[in-house]
């Protein structure tokens, strides 16, 4: 009983911060996910603070200068100026801050296979500095089980507990880069965490800053979430492109084809030929679900073969 007590003790004040702006947000990871999510915090006027490997990335913007081609300098400046934002290698200043959002890269390996080695590493040194009431939020890429499975084992080494001492969750990014029609801010936030309390902190946190939250009910259908999304996309590109190849062919326009298709109000939508499977995501999700699902011994020949 003592233990549940406290944990709302807990949750009530980092609940309290939240809801006043106080709470200091670190972000690990200062990408095309990252740094715009930082952003929006210091928009909003929460102290921030930075979190990356790569010194040349942090020096830069310390300096007011921006590496990512759709967030102007003056963005960068500007946080600089309203004295809400710094970037450091030093991980040891996690210690102060209230909310960790994790955005690593997740690529695959030279066997196609998950590389998480960025997402370990990351929670192996969260794990050194990790404090009583922070949360953790996991937003990269991954196959379901990872924030459960990988990320809290090695958080709990710390002698903490998972929505006891610490709160928990996975919220995966959702980042179109250079398209201006969606932003960090537009584009709603799925939230899923494997205790209530998680759940609604982090639901409280992005909704300072995004436009709205979609909360499910664990970090694994969050970040089944995520895949489905991609693999969708690259199912679809797949077929359309394939479609393409025996349309043309046949001397038949494919986009005169799928427009027309489109005009169906119902069980049709619209995706266009072109050079293949490209970006950050849509080449690499599949992957990280067909490889899981082989722990299950399931065979996902569709969704590999597109």
């Amino acid at each position: 009983m003592e233990a549940e007590t406290t944990t709302g003790q807990l949750a009530d004040r980092l609940r309290e911060k939240i809801q006043t702006h106080q709470a200091v947000v670190g972000v690990v990871g200062l990408g095309y996910v990252g740094l715009p999510l930082i952003l929006e915090f210091v928009t909003e006027g929460f102290p921030t603070v930075g979190f990356d490997i790569d010194k040349n990335k942090v020096d830069m913007l310390n300096q007011g200068r921006s590496y990512i081609k759709h967030i102007p300098e003056e963005r960068i400046r500007q946080a600089l100026e309203s004295k809400k934002f710094r970037a450091t290698s030093d991980f040891s200043e996690l210690e102060e801050v209230d909310c960790i959002l994790i955005c690593v890269p997740t690529p695959l390996n030279k066997y196609r296979e998950p590389d998480i080695s960025y997402i370990v590493n990351t929670s192996e040194t969260i794990s050194q500095f990790l404090q009583r009431g922070q949360l953790v939020v996991l937003e990269s890429s991954t196959f379901p089980g990872t924030t459960e499975e990988v990320m809290r084992p090695i958080l709990e080494k710390s002698g903490l507990v998972a929505h006891q001492d610490f709160f928990l969750a996975f919220s995966p990014e959702r980042e179109d880069p250079n398209n201006p029609k969606y932003t960090t801010r537009t584009i709603p936030k799925v939230v899923g965490a494997n205790h209530p309390l998680s759940r609604e902190l982090t639901c409280l946190l992005y909704n300072q800053v995004i436009v709205r939250t979609v909360p499910v009910s664990s970090s694994q259908a969050a970040e089944a979430t995520k895949l489905l999304e991609n693999i969708f996309r690259s199912v679809n590109i797949a077929l359309v492109n394939e479609m393409k190849i025996i349309l043309d062919r046949m001397g038949i326009d494919i986009w005169e084809v799928v427009n027309a298709a489109a005009t169906k109000p119902f069980g049709f939508m619209a995706f266009y030929p072109g050079p293949g499977l490209g970006g950050h995501c849509i080449p690499i999700d599949p992957f990280y679900l067909t490889w899981k699902a082989r722990e299950y011994d399931i065979n996902t020949r569709f969704i590999e073969l597109a």
